[in-house]
């Protein structure tokens, strides 16, 4: 029994509220080293009467432990709990103090959870785990009123370059609101909307305004209403760590110095702020000179910030807020903006862009999620890039999930590309049958999936300028059967709540083996469906060693498998997959 490898903590994601009934404990061991791992748990104060032993399961692996998990409802919402640590005749068990020969007497030596405040407990907006995204870089979507297009515009489908304008408004979103609502998205993410000098509308001037490229602050609000009316909820992209060169109080201090009143709303290293080599005197986001930093700790830009997000909540009845370099921000900050949010609109879904390990962001305290890169990473490596085999992308799928608790995991913004990266096309070097790979594991994953603009439609590019080409809305040059696919895909996953729950099991990862098999399970339907996935340009044949004489049918052909003698035996094209629904199970063989 390796006990090194062995680890737990009281709260973060080892123990924590999933509700406000139900608890989950966690433990790592070293892969393969324990047989059975069994929570003993009971409230401290009625130790002798409620205690109990609950076996716990392994919910994920990775290249190095076993991640094992147990689910209680404590009768008085605290709890008291020790694990007995099995490997084959030997038993250990593990307490606050450490390991130890025997459960001890008494549970004041055990961890300790003291209570299930409810104002602790983690609750991300309950629609979001259900919900379809679809980002939007508001320049390259559709020119819906000419008046607005700028006069250095340039003939729509040109090629993007960073400065460059081609009439992006809020009037051609509503004009393809159909397109939206055909695809089956139910939220949509803009990038900002806010007046700014730039395409991409990072460096705000005004926060409290439309940029009249794209409309007004009345159009917006008809079309948060028009996207309500179809079922869709809109999140807005706000810049808060820093803003633009021509925000007014940053004028003013450019204009008056140190003098100004909103000196200190900045971090100015060396007065007058100025650029010297190429590097501010100012903090910035980078060394964008564009783009100063703001000092959010100063009271005074704090209350002009909280201003800003309860504005946009109450009068355009926005559903949620993107917050763009949320990890270079204070922690209280955040802190503080969520209090204001959720007391305006408890269900508003706030998203951090946060490219790393999020956990301190993801307590209940901040946000409710963050954009999922090491999602993305994941699966372009084992579907696109072909870097990792399927015992790889296994891994690297069971660490993200034991890195947070269930409800974040639930909550997670999944995406295989946005306007910081390349073009999943592009990635694919052009090859669809990647691209259909990547997004039906996008969809089969627990969380909310996010489709790029255009990605549906074929559109290609690389980084940033290239990944942020105009929408292609001459249905000639659209990829149909595309289209048609994000269609099937997104029809299927709300369809089915297996692929929407959090029950993922790893039934089929093998080194060297491209080939992966992956069982999602809704808890309560009941429903049971496997992914099965050749990521290679090879055919393959795969033997699954279960099935139980179910029947299981193809979601994408409609073809029936049945498993005989437990055994399900598929073929599978290049890069091809099976998504296969448990329909019914036959009678065994005589």
């Amino acid at each position: 029994m390796i006990l090194e490898a062995i680890y737990h903590r009281p709260k973060l994601n080892w123990s924590y509220a999933y509700n406000r009934t139900t608890m989950h404990l966690r433990l790592r061991s070293k892969r393969g080293d324990l047989d059975a791992v069994i929570a003993i748990t009971g409230d401290k104060y009625a130790w002798d009467r409620t205690i109990t032993h609950i076996p716990m399961q392994i919910f994920a692996r990775d290249e190095m432990f076993d991640y094992w998990e147990a689910e209680t409802s404590p009768p008085y919402r605290r709890l008291r709990y020790a694990f007995q640590l099995i490997q084959g005749e030997d038993s250990v068990w593990m307490t606050e103090r450490g390991f130890e020969q025997a459960l001890p007497d008494h549970p004041l030596e055990m961890f300790d959870f003291p209570f299930m405040n409810p104002v602790d407990i983690f609750e991300p907006p309950a629609w979001v785990k259900d919900a379809v995204f679809y980002q939007i870089f508001p320049e390259r979507f559709a020119n819906g009123d000419p008046s607005l297009t700028p006069a250095n515009a340039e003939s729509w489908g040109g090629t993007p370059t960073p400065t460059n304008f081609f009439g992006g408004d809020l009037q051609g979103v509503m004009d393809h609101l159909d397109h939206l609502h055909k695809l089956g998205i139910t939220a949509i993410y803009f990038c900002p909307l806010f007046e700014a000098t730039t395409n991409h509308k990072y460096n705000t001037a005004d926060y409290l305004k439309v940029d009249p490229q794209f409309g007004t602050n009345e159009q917006l609000r008809m079309l948060v209403d028009a996207c309500h009316a179809r079922g869709i909820r809109v999140v807005l992209d706000a810049v808060f760590n820093h803003s633009g060169r021509e925000f007014p109080p940053f004028v003013d201090v450019m204009k008056n110095g140190a003098t100004s009143p909103y000196a200190d709303w900045f971090y100015i290293k060396d007065w007058p702020p100025r650029v010297e080599d190429g590097i501010p005197t100012y903090e910035t986001f980078a060394f964008e000179q564009l783009m100063p930093k703001l000092n959010t700790e100063h009271p005074d830009v704090k209350a002009y910030l909280l201003e800003v997000a309860r504005y946009w909540i109450e009068e355009m009845d926005i559903d949620g807020w993107r917050l763009d370099v949320a990890n270079e921000v204070d922690h209280q900050f955040w802190r503080e903006f969520r209090q204001t949010v959720k007391a305006i609109k408890p269900d508003a879904y706030l998203l951090g862009e946060i490219w790393h390990d999020s956990l301190m962001w993801l307590q209940g305290d901040q946000f409710d999620a963050v954009m999922n890169y090491p999602f993305t990473n994941s699966v372009l490596d084992y579907a696109v890039h072909g870097k990792l085999d399927g015992l790889g992308f296994a891994n690297e799928i069971g660490k993200l999930l034991a890195a947070y608790s269930q409800p974040v995991t639930e909550a997670a913004f999944n995406l295989l590309g946005s306007h910081d990266t390349p073009r999943l096309l592009t990635l694919c070097d052009g090859d669809i049958r990647k691209m259909k790979l990547a997004v039906t594991l996008l969809f089969s994953y627990p969380g909310a999936p996010c489709v790029y603009y255009g990605d549906e439609v074929g559109l290609d590019g690389g980084y940033d300028p290239g990944c942020r080409k105009c929408m292609e809305w001459d249905v000639g040059k659209q990829n149909r059967e595309l289209l048609e696919f994000f269609i099937h895909t997104i029809e299927v996953r709300k369809k089915h709540p297996a692929l929407r729950s959090a029950g993922l099991k790893i039934m089929y990862a093998e080194a060297g083996d491209p080939c992966l098999a992956m069982e999602r399970v809704d808890s309560e339907t009941g429903e049971r469906m496997v992914l099965v996935i050749n990521a290679s340009d090879e055919p393959r044949k795969l033997e699954l060693g279960w099935g139980d004489h179910n029947v299981w049918r193809d979601l994408y052909t409609a073809a029936s498998v049945e498993a005989r003698q437990n055994k399900l035996t598929l073929e599978l094209g290049a890069y091809g997959f099976s998504l296969l629904q448990c329909e019914a199970k036959q009678p065994a063989e005589a």
